[in-house]
């Protein structure tokens, strides 16, 4: 733990919580002190807990699932979706779609949607249409685009969830908690922590917290798949050193049988020698 860690956390506002009457007793546990009237976060407990989260999430991304981030408050949304686009992460900043993990097969059909009215345009069928029915799968497309088109190539459930204020998510919580996905969370003092795997005792509503928090997780991430690319580079390696001295034992059985073929030749020579030599001195016995 660095001092120069705890020294960003305050210059962003991250000890920042909640006035005391809004407090969550369960969050006790991660409050230093109150300050006028209002409740300051331990931030070296918040750099132990953020280190524990940066290296469970750089696991997940080396093992190659995908890290859903999401956060629908305006403070948030832009912050999310910039440092998601820079990992490669599927991301919700729009409104949670009820059901988006426990009906994920639904959720699917309609990213699909999106991707035939994609094709519609490209094959030109989209301009046989009325001007009516252009205008309807137009406004459906921008639709399922502002809502779903940043999770469109999540073709399965994510490893993990990483949520910015887990009171506004709370839907998104719930289906996470059902179908045991972990879930790494910016908990604030307002906040129940009961139920969330990787607790962040953190400001959830400054946007300089938000985006020093995932700068940090966002660094983890990319280090997850650097290590998943790397190990991937020497697998391949590997396997093209293996298939590789299979053609100098071919090369070793050309030279053993160009070997074997001298020596019969070699052998045939002095046969033919001999047999000249033996020639020889029979037909000088018979002019003797």
């Amino acid at each position: 733990m660095s001092k120069n860690q705890v020294k960003e956390l305050v210059e962003a506002g991250v000890h920042f919580g909640h006035l005391t009457r809004k407090w969550n007793p369960n969050m006790s546990p991660y409050i230093y002190m109150e300050r006028n009237g209002i409740h300051i976060i331990n931030l070296y407990k918040t750099v132990a807990k953020l280190d524990e989260a940066s290296q469970a999430l750089k696991k997940i991304a080396a093992s190659g699932r995908k890290i859903l981030f999401v956060a629908t408050k305006k403070q948030a949304k832009d912050i999310v979706s910039e440092s998601s686009k820079k990992i490669n992460m599927p991301y919700i900043t729009e409104r949670w779609p009820g059901g988006m993990l426990t009906n994920f097969v639904t959720i699917r059909k309609a990213v699909k949607k999106m991707s035939s009215i994609d094709r519609m345009k490209q094959d030109g069928t989209f301009n046989s249409l009325s001007k009516k029915e252009k205008l309807q799968i137009g406004r459906l497309r921008d639709k399922l685009e502002k809502n779903l088109g940043s999770i469109s190539n999540m073709t399965r459930l994510p490893g993990a969830i990483f949520i910015v204020d887990i009171l506004r998510e709370k839907i998104a919580v719930k289906e996470a908690q059902k179908l045991n996905i972990p879930i790494f969370a910016m908990v604030d003092t307002n906040c129940d922590p009961r139920g969330i795997d990787y607790v962040i005792p953190s400001n959830d509503d400054a946007s300089k917290s938000i985006s020093k928090i995932l700068e940090h997780v966002g660094t983890a991430v990319l280090e997850g798949l650097e290590e998943r690319n790397s190990s991937k580079e020497k697998e391949e390696d590997n396997s093209k050193t293996e298939e590789a001295p299979a053609p100098k034992q071919e090369v070793k059985e050309e030279s053993e049988t160009k070997k074997e073929v001298k020596s019969k030749v070699a052998k045939e020579s002095s046969v033919a020698k001999e047999s000249k030599e033996a020639d020889d001195k029979k037909t000088k016995k018979a002019k003797k």
